[in-house]
């Protein structure tokens, strides 16, 4: 079993910087593709960013993409978001889930995911 905790998430002025961590217990995080959605009030779930056990493969949706890096730590069972240049748009929670076929170097549809978090408020506000 794999549970993932999302952790970073705060207030900050349009071009500003946050990083997300995301934490999993469990041994085989590490062996899954892990993916970042975000979910804005009023609006449906967005998948944000993926990147695949290894790290040799990610995805980024178009309005985050120059703006958001992920990487992963496997030693750590962590994976990170680096997100800069925020803009209002970007307000929403952030949730990191895990899931895929192990060992796999691609990058799971979004609908793939079995291990959730809770997810972390994200704020863009002057």
């Amino acid at each position: 079993q794999v549970q993932v905790v999302e952790s970073g998430g705060g207030l900050v002025q349009p071009g500003g910087s946050l990083r997300l961590s995301c934490a999993a217990s469990g041994r085989t995080f590490s062996s899954y593709a892990v993916g970042w959605f975000r979910q804005a009030p009023g609006k449906e779930r967005e998948f944000v960013v993926g990147i695949s056990w290894s790290g040799a493969s990610t995805y980024y949706a178009d309005s985050v993409k120059g703006r958001f890096t992920i990487s992963r730590d496997n030693a750590k069972n962590t994976v990170y978001l680096q997100m800069n240049s925020l803009n209002p748009e970007d307000t929403a929670v952030y949730v990191c889930a895990a899931g895929g076929r192990r060992f796999s170097n691609g990058i799971p549809g979004a609908h793939e995911y079995n291990y959730w978090g809770q997810g972390t408020q994200v704020t863009v506000s002057s």
